[in-house]
């Protein structure tokens, strides 16, 4: 099957949560045998027009990502040409939804439109005419489809697909040194990791340890924050990790908290829940973190630091595990499956299979 991905800006072009998910959807599927092109702006080098990177192709369809005029000519011609089986957009930026809509309509192809809704879901008039002519929209949580409904479009097409983790690669890798609490994510203002430490500051008299993953802006203001409330002894900041150093430590550890105050898909809590940790998660009206806990007997789901601080000591009562296969339906395996059975689903319903 030839897929062919639009998105004006990749991981290549800035590192953001929407772009490492569409990457994970096209390497899933070049892993599993399929031909996938990617639309965009150019990253590489030279006057090339297209470019070939790890067995995919990508071919550009403006200078840079600033200069987006033309889009609307040039990428239905591309698509056209491209004869692909299946269009697969982003919704963001807007301005190129509509052309992938028509570009897909050219190429007989059913249109599938990818709106993460990191950084919000927000109105305009070309990205919801698209929404309107795409087959399928997939969104990460039922939070992102509950924006996208309320922007008036039917949830007839929303698709619920969330990030995958790969559950061999967690058994795969020694569990690390045993640790109470885990946080990991960049410490930047959405962190909110101070609801945490102000939690375990409840706990001061209590036998502790807690490791944060992660870096960033607000690193130093964090581990300030631990030393004024006298618990910066037991908390280990161990900056950037790779996803095997995060796995040791997830499966050593005990409780992985989410407190975030932004999160459309706790990919990282999925990670750990995987790997054995009891999941807290403060809920936040701009946070799916909760949909992850909810009716499951090792998840909490708190308000207030009091309530993180009773769910810390209750999780104590709770099985030390180094791996859960509750979370097999995360899997990548599982993800993929879902992405082809859609895409030969919507080929079907167009007479084209």
């Amino acid at each position: 099957m030839h897929i062919a991905f639009v998105s004006l800006e990749t991981v290549q072009h800035r590192d953001t949560e929407t772009n490492r998910r569409l990457r994970t959807i096209w390497e899933l599927l070049r892993d599993a045998g399929h031909d996938v092109s990617v639309f965009c702006a150019p990253y590489w080098g030279g006057d090339h027009p297209q470019f070939e990177q790890d067995e995919i192709t990508y071919h550009a369809i403006t200078e840079s990502t600033d200069a987006r005029s033309g889009i609307a000519f040039r990428l239905p011609i591309a698509l056209t040409r491209a004869q692909p089986d299946v269009v697969h957009v982003t919704a963001t930026p807007p301005g190129q939804v509509a052309p992938a809509a028509v570009g897909a309509t050219l190429a007989r192809a059913p249109l599938v439109l990818e709106w993460y809704g990191d950084g919000g879901v927000q109105e305009n008039r070309w990205r919801r005419w698209g929404a309107g002519r795409a087959d399928r929209i997939h969104v990460p949580s039922e939070l992102v489809a509950t924006w996208i409904r309320e922007q008036g479009l039917s949830g007839d097409t929303i698709d619920i697909v969330p990030n995958p983790i790969d559950l061999e690669r967690i058994q795969s890798v020694d569990p690390g040194d045993e640790v109470d609490v885990v946080y990991a994510r960049r410490l930047d203002e959405g962190a909110n990791l101070e609801s945490l430490f102000l939690g375990l500051a409840e706990l001061r008299q209590k036998d502790w340890t807690a490791t944060v993953i992660g870096d960033g802006p607000e690193r130093e203001a964090y581990e300030q924050l631990a030393s004024d409330l006298r618990i910066r002894d037991r908390i280990t900041f161990r900056g950037e990790c790779s996803r095997e150093e995060r796995i040791a430590v997830y499966r050593g550890a005990h409780v992985f908290a989410q407190t975030a105050e932004h999160c459309v898909f706790p990919t990282e809590m999925c990670w750990a829940l995987a790997s054995g940790c009891v999941g807290i998660v403060e809920y936040h009206v701009d946070s799916s973190a909760h949909e992850l806990v909810e009716g499951w007997d090792r998840g909490f789901r708190t308000t207030s630091e009091a309530e993180l601080a009773d769910a810390i000591v209750e999780a104590g009562d709770l099985e030390r595990l180094d791996y859960d296969d509750t979370f097999a339906e995360y899997d990548r395996s599982e993800i993929l499956d879902r992405y082809l059975v859609q895409y030969r689903t919507l080929q079907d319903e167009q007479g084209l299979l």
